[in-house]
């Protein structure tokens, strides 16, 4: 069975730590638009002798030993080429992912978008040095040195693997067909009670990427960076949308199963998802709607405290080797970042179903950020509301 991340609501607003008090940046990177100034950290120049072993902490699905699935095993070939032993934590969101990397007791981390940037702003991730990581080269070239990974032209990680947030719906109860996000938003009425949300407090992007749409007066550039009154605006669309859902999800097994019995019949999803859920019986499509969609992007970062750097490196490197990168792909339900991953795939159509080397279809696609005060959209005259306001507002969203 495949193990995707299961997603809890954000557990306190101080989880955010110090991103939003960051100042200018200086930088001449493309990322120095976001004003993040994070500390003065090094990448290596070289690996040392490998430390015996590596601590980890990933989303459940990507550090797989054979425990949970013996058709599902790549640490331990990993441990024996290399001599460096797996310890793992996994993780069930990301403010946790954020919290455990503050307590030096962990050399990497799998981070996603929301994560991602609060790691870099606090000091807690360290430059990573691609040129130690020779699998990096087959990365496809959309993944590298992006906003959420990178900073004033530094790589701050190893991308691993994205997905989109789609739109599924039950072809025999949602007709027509749907085109745009409006069914789950403008239009949930017609559905009340039957639509389903993702449940976490980055899902007020995808109103934001809806209203950038449909209120072009907001002037939204950026979901991932919003004003005062945008965030308002996106919101109140949210707080209006919960009066019609009858379930935030963020167990897939039970979006699946929601589906199969049409306690929900539209809703955010993601492609693994659609997939099950069509294979158990479930009359369902999922797409990219006209707005286009959010998604998300993981990276593999260093602790900047890593008490094992070379083994971490090794890691890095280990995770986005093509067959090793492929498996995690299939596993867990995710297009690949390694280009020549798609030749090592079980499923010869893997690779296409996920769009993995579609570049068109991943422009459609607003990659998970972190809010910051500093707008990611590189406007100077406003302030944008942190994520710390993002988890109070989807308490309040949620009632």
């Amino acid at each position: 069975m495949r193990l995707v991340r299961t997603v809890q609501a954000a557990l306190a607003a101080t989880l955010f730590l110090a991103v939003t008090a960051c100042g200018s940046s200086g930088g001449d990177g493309e990322s120095s638009a976001t004003g993040l100034n994070p500390p003065d950290l090094k990448a290596p120049s070289h690996l040392g002798k490998p430390e015996g072993e590596v601590d980890l902490i990933a989303w459940a699905g990507y550090v797989e030993d054979g425990s949970n699935d013996p058709d599902a095993d790549w640490v331990s070939d990993f441990e024996k080429q290399t001599g460096c032993q797996v310890r793992s934590k996994v993780a069930a969101s990301s403010d946790e992912m954020v919290k455990l990397m503050k307590t030096g007791e962990y050399d990497a981390v799998s981070a996603s978008g929301d994560a991602s940037l609060r790691l870099i702003a606090s000091g807690d991730a360290a430059p990573v040095n691609t040129d130690l990581v020779p699998n990096y080269q087959d990365i496809f070239p959309d993944l590298k040195m992006q906003p959420w990974n990178s900073v004033d032209g530094k790589a701050y990680g190893i991308p691993h693997g994205r997905g989109a947030n789609l739109l599924m719906y039950d072809t025999e109860k949602v007709t027509p067909a749907p085109t745009s996000w409006s069914a789950v938003f403008d239009g949930a009425s017609a559905y009340k009670g039957h639509v389903t949300a993702y449940d976490s407090p980055i899902y007020i992007a995808d109103a934001a990427l809806y209203l950038k749409a449909h209120r072009p007066e907001l002037k939204i550039k950026d979901p991932y960076a919003l004003d005062q009154k945008q965030f308002d605006a996106a919101v109140d669309l949210l707080k209006e949308q919960n009066k019609n859902v009858g379930e935030y999800w963020s167990d897939y097994l039970k979006e699946v199963s929601a589906f199969k019995s049409g306690d929900s019949v539209i809703g955010t999803t993601w492609q693994v998802i659609a997939n099950l859920a069509a294979s158990e019986g479930a009359e369902v499509k999922a797409f990219v709607p006209e707005e286009g969609s959010t998604g998300w992007s993981d990276t593999w970062m260093v602790s900047s405290k890593a008490k094992h750097p070379t083994c971490a490196y090794k890691w890095l490197n280990w995770i986005v080797s093509p067959k090793v990168n492929a498996q995690v792909a299939e596993y867990f339900g995710e297009a690949p970042a390694n280009a020549k991953a798609c030749e090592q795939t079980s499923d010869k159509d893997f690779c296409t179903t996920y769009h993995a080397a579609d570049t068109a279809y991943w422009k459609r696609i607003a990659f998970w950020n972190t809010p910051v005060e500093q707008c990611l959209d590189g406007r100077t005259d406003v302030t944008c509301v942190p994520y710390a306001k993002w988890v109070q507002a989807w308490t309040e969203i949620k009632g």
